[in-house]
């Protein structure tokens, strides 16, 4: 059976209940075999990565930002997803697509749109040839 994969989100201010609850998720989760996936920062993402490490398992952190300050300790892997990055391809039109089009250009990273979203800002691209070209600066 192939390993599974599985996010855990939640409020960075959280309860102690979901605290708790959170920390148990990611027990549970290590316990049978799963990668945990979340945040990587405080609140339920700390929670989660704690239960998770305490069992051995391992801990993807997504960072929102562009270096792995503040990242919590219980992280196997902490990647600042497109912020590592100097340059995007975005291509589709999903909402994550979205999300990531919107981090990246906050960072100020060039975008190369290839059939996605119409969002000011955006160089679009005709190919996926030319997409590649312009994002390795050819």
């Amino acid at each position: 059976m192939p390993r599974r994969y599985v996010a855990v989100c939640g409020a960075t201010e959280a309860t102690p209940s979901q605290i708790d609850a959170a920390r148990e998720v990611g027990r549970l989760l290590a316990k049978s075999g799963a990668v945990v996936i979340n945040g990587g920062y405080g609140g339920v993402s700390a929670a989660a990565s704690e239960g998770a490490a305490g069992e051995g398992g391992t801990v993807v952190g997504l960072l929102s930002e562009g270096d792995r300050d503040g990242a919590n300790p219980h992280l196997t892997v902490s990647l600042p997803t497109v912020t590592a990055a100097e340059s995007v391809i975005a291509i589709g039109g999903g909402w994550g697509t979205l999300s990531e089009i919107a981090l990246a250009r906050r960072l100020g990273r060039s975008v190369y749109a290839l059939d996605t979203w119409d969002v000011q800002g955006l160089e679009v691209v005709a190919t996926p040839a030319e997409a590649v070209r312009r994002a390795l600066g050819d």
